[in-house]
């Protein structure tokens, strides 16, 4: 898988859990204190992101960090 696949599917992963968590894309921005247009980015495989981004996101989507990355769903 290359570097654009993963963040694309990366970002399909996020917005499944932020969508079954009832948050929109401000609601959680605001949770991990980013700016909305970064959700929007990441969940379109537009933005790369650190671990401790990946981090904020497992814990304000009370996932964890491997679910964020299985894509076989």
């Amino acid at each position: 898988m290359n570097y654009e696949e993963l963040t694309k599917k990366f970002g399909i992963r996020l917005k499944y859990y932020r969508n079954m968590r009832n948050l929109t894309q401000e609601q959680l921005s605001e949770k991990i204190g980013a700016d909305v247009r970064y959700i929007s980015d990441i969940e379109r495989g537009k933005r790369n992101i650190t671990f401790k981004t990946l981090a904020k996101f497992s814990e304000s989507l009370n996932v964890e960090i491997s679910s964020l990355f299985n894509f076989s769903d």
